[in-house]
């Protein structure tokens, strides 16, 4: 490799080099810490067998990283200016494509089961822009698409609802819908400063992998999970009720599962949930 792209120095370099700036409506903030870049493409790289879908390369600082350690990196990237710039900060790799797309547009299964078929493993890895971390995720989560691992860096507010705990301030329906499909792990905690622009928040790196599907219809799942958090100060009781259009339907149906009614959602554990649609769905 040559110098790492991750750096204040060579940031600076590249972006004089280009006439570039980092744009506001893209959320981009360039990491200039090479040894954070290498710990998120290490950690994503699941086999000797990968190929690696980025979401947003930015200048190169990650992908250069996820090129010396995956079979083959494809980065979707929606902001114009950019082409030339990877032509010139990734000239060394050949395994390296860029798709102009908008990632949310995509069709995700598609571009999964053409390498699925050659036998290579599927991972996607990430510095996401803040403000589209959310709908990025759930688009990966609904698509049916098989792959290997998730390994993306987002704000750590979000961060925090996807990995939270019961009777954590942090727990929502959020935390449960993630859940639910994924094992979440925290690779590594990532300061404000190690970024430039420095954004005003410091950052997380979580991985998500999908566990077996459950056989349960999701949509019902998830829509009984959100109207239990409705709002969020309310008993399971209150919120419940408004769900099922019926107090003393969601008093049995709740009693059944084992849910005290005076309890509130952010107590109840993924295990209470399940057992509370099953229940609703059996009467």
């Amino acid at each position: 490799m040559r110098k790492p792209i991750a750096t204040p120095s060579r940031t600076k370099e590249i972006l004089e080099k280009h006439d570039m700036f980092a744009k506001k409506n893209y959320g981009q903030n360039f990491l200039i810490e090479p040894g954070v870049v290498e710990k998120i493409a290490r950690s994503a790289i699941v086999s000797d067998n990968c190929v690696v879908f980025e979401i947003g390369p930015g200048i190169g600082a990650l992908t250069q990283y996820l090129c010396e350690y995956a079979k083959k990196v494809v980065s979707f990237e929606i902001d114009e200016r950019l082409p030339d710039v990877l032509k010139d900060t990734l000239e060394e790799y050949d395994n390296f494509t860029l798709v102009m797309q908008d990632f949310l547009e995509v069709d995700l299964k598609a571009w999964v089961d053409k390498y699925r078929k050659e036998g290579m493993d599927v991972v996607i890895a990430a510095n996401l822009p803040y403000y589209i971390t959310t709908p990025i995720l759930f688009k990966i989560f609904e698509s049916q698409a098989d792959i290997a691992a998730i390994t993306v860096m987002m704000q750590k507010e979000v961060a925090d609802r996807f990995s939270a705990v019961p009777n954590t301030k942090d727990y929502n329906a959020l935390s449960i819908v993630t859940q639910y499909r994924c094992e979440v792990r925290n690779v590594m905690k990532v300061p404000r400063n190690v970024f430039m622009p420095k954004p005003n928040v410091d950052s997380t790196v979580l991985q998500f992998r999908f566990l077996p599907s459950k056989d349960i219809n999701e949509e019902a799942f998830f829509s009984l999970v959100k109207a239990c958090f409705k709002q969020r100060r309310k008993t399971i009781l209150n919120n419940y009720q408004t769900y099922c259009e019926d107090k003393e339907k969601a008093k049995e149906e709740l009693e059944k599962a084992g849910i005290d009614g005076k309890r509130r959602a952010e107590s109840l554990v993924m295990e209470d949930f399940l057992r509370l649609y099953e229940v609703h769905h059996e009467m």
